[in-house]
């Protein structure tokens, strides 16, 4: 029997799929024109080469959507975990490209002409903002937390609240992550209340750390209490132990909308002396993806003994990023931290950048107020003011060709809505442009 299939060659030349990415193009073609073959021999129906084409884009398809593309995020979640959290600002990530795309003194001294530190730079950064003794950065605040532990606290006991004992995304659990950095977990107080006296009565030889864990993603109210970090910090002082505080996010300056009132200011917490401080680079910080461990010199400098760094550690990019992040802090460029500008956008801005896209596109819409998260498991219970453009039609069809045009909005109130909070203004064209695409496709 003679089997009528084309080359791959042939298909994967063809005219019609001039502007894809060839090699994928190539290799979708040897499988399905393979998997065809196979069918033939089988007397089984194959496709022709028509069916062939077809499945061919349907397949890439497949694979681009997997693809990290750019998208405007119109869910009013500026902390958008499923969306890469923080957004770096296009000045910083300019100052740092020159170091990026160059080689660089990443561990080369220049003075000496010997193997430097990839960390010391940045230590003297955060040093500067921070006014800790010295800093150290790893790839996120796990690992961040995974290391204090493991250096410090292997074999050994490491004392924390019941209330604090935290899940975050991915199922990262402080007491699974405290077994497997070889911790032992002393648990005290219960999930709503914890004293001073409990730490005191649970300390004993083998109690390495007093650890406490910011309640970052949940919120305990009504009859409860916990210990503070100054209470913490004094009574491991007292005892010869370490205190660590795993803070989660950080801010450096205050929040606006009485945010605040809910997160211990970073500034706050190195205040109680606890000795080493964790939290997340691209959280509430608004730089890029790191763990930034702050704290006295003498623990850094054992951290970096550690082996464990050496998978942990950053590259020079997150590095160049995270240094041009600091330097805007300490020059006070706080509009080139693009996490905190969105947060701190007053209700007239993004009522007037609503307005503008309404004013724009022809479609049945109310410019509408909201309330909105922060998100990326900050705050969770405190909700702050947003504006939104609310679509009068078709919701659920509505979010689906928003999302297929790279638009991720949000349905409340049996309405498709953009919210303004976390739509950048370098988006608004192209939003005005996506929303006419699509009205004028509506039948």
């Amino acid at each position: 029997m003679k089997i009528d299939l084309p080359k791959v060659d042939k298909i994967a030349n063809l005219t019609e799929f001039k502007y894809y990415f060839y090699p994928l193009v190539l290799n979708l073609a040897k499988q399905i024109i393979e998997k065809e073959r196979e069918k033939a021999l089988l007397n089984l129906e194959y496709k022709d080469e028509q069916g062939i084409i077809e499945a061919i884009k349907s397949e890439y398809e497949i694979y681009k959507n997997l693809e990290l593309k750019p998208l405007i995020n119109a869910t009013g979640v500026v902390i958008h975990t499923n969306l890469g959290r923080s957004v770096i600002n296009e000045e910083l990530l300019k100052r740092a490209q020159k170091t990026i795309a160059s080689y660089s003194n990443l561990e080369y001294d220049l003075k000496t002409g010997k193997r430097g530190s990839r960390y010391n730079y940045t230590a003297k950064l955060c040093s500067m903002l921070f006014d800790c003794e010295d800093a150290l950065i790893v790839n996120n605040n796990a690992s961040a937390v995974f290391l204090v532990l493991n250096t410090f606290a292997k074999n050994s006991e490491v004392i924390v609240s019941r209330g604090e004992l935290v899940e975050i995304g991915g199922s990262f659990r402080i007491p699974e992550v405290m077994a497997s950095s070889g911790a032992i977990l002393h648990e005290v107080g219960t999930t709503n209340r914890t004293n001073l006296s409990d730490y005191e009565k649970a300390i004993n030889e083998n109690t390495k750390m007093l650890m406490k864990v910011h309640q970052s993603n949940f919120n305990i109210q009504g009859f409860s209490q916990n210990v503070s970090a100054v209470e913490i910090s004094n009574l491991a002082k007292k005892c010869g132990l370490i205190s660590y505080y795993d803070l989660g996010s950080a801010y450096v300056n205050e929040l606006p909308y009485s945010l605040s009132s809910h997160e211990p200011p970073l500034k706050k917490v190195l205040e109680s002396a606890v000795n080493l401080v964790s939290f997340s680079g691209d959280k509430l910080f608004g730089s890029v993806q790191c763990g930034l461990i702050l704290g006295k010199k003498e623990l850094i400098n054992e951290l970096k003994k550690n082996q464990l760094l050496r998978m942990l550690r950053v590259d020079k990019i997150t590095l160049s990023i995270l240094n041009e992040t600091l330097k805007a802090y300490i020059n006070k460029e706080f509009n080139l931290i693009q996490t905190t500008h969105q947060i701190y956008k007053d209700i007239d801005e993004l009522t007037d950048m609503a307005n503008l896209v309404k004013a724009n596109v022809a479609a049945p819409s109310k410019v509408v107020k909201t309330k909105t998260f922060i998100g990326g498991g900050t705050l969770p219970c405190r909700e702050y003011p947003s504006i939104a453009l609310a679509f009068l039609e078709n919701p659920i069809e509505l979010e689906q060709k928003f999302r297929e045009k790279r638009v991720i909005g949000r349905i409340e109130n049996d309405k498709f809505m953009l919210d303004f909070r976390s739509i950048m203004d370098k988006d608004l064209q192209n939003l005005i442009k996506i929303c006419n695409e699509i009205f004028r496709e509506q039948p």
